[in-house]
């Protein structure tokens, strides 16, 4: 998905979660820092290795992520449990 350029996944990376562009950011802790009220500017300031962009999709990935359908699957237990 070109939209979502710089979200990488890599095993080797803070143990393969979303990361922005390869780096040991995880997009969790950009979804962290917005709800807890920070700003875009604000997360530019705390991280300046991080560009616009880089939130922006987060926030993306994000959205994405959650318009994610999920099918339950029937659970049968087991027997004696």
């Amino acid at each position: 998905m070109k939209e979502l350029d710089r979200i990488t996944i890599d095993p080797d990376i803070c143990l393969g979660q979303p990361t922005i562009r390869g780096m040991r950011i995880t997009v969790s802790v950009i979804l962290k820092l917005v709800a807890n009220g920070m700003t875009t500017p604000e997360i530019l300031k705390a991280y300046p290795e991080l560009e616009k962009k880089d939130v922006a999709q987060a926030l993306m990935y994000a959205a994405w992520l959650s318009s994610e359908k999920v099918k339950p699957i029937p659970f049968k237990g087991v027997a004696g449990a």
